[in-house]
């Protein structure tokens, strides 16, 4: 995914021209030279966030077909992790 980039500044001064381009695509916006925020349409925002919710409802599917650890399985992996 391509992004335009502009300073925090630029958006202060140009902001609807900044909304206008980010219909099309997202803006970066960089403040001291570095990517602070990014400014994108509400439509990208809800692709992106139904996509992220496809994984992980996908990634629980899996994680359910795979079968559930027992207590005492879990138990261990407690003391493993706690021991790392």
């Amino acid at each position: 995914m391509h992004a335009i980039a502009v300073t925090s500044t630029e958006v202060k001064n140009t902001f609807g021209t900044v909304m206008d381009s980010a219909l099309v695509e997202p803006v970066m916006v960089k403040k001291s030279g570095r990517s602070s925020v990014v400014i994108m349409s509400v439509a990208e925002y809800e692709r992106l966030t139904a996509f992220e919710d496809s994984y992980w409802a996908n990634r629980a599917l899996k994680a359910e077909a795979a079968g559930y650890a027992s207590a005492d399985e879990v138990q261990q992996l407690l003391k493993d992790a706690e021991g790392a």
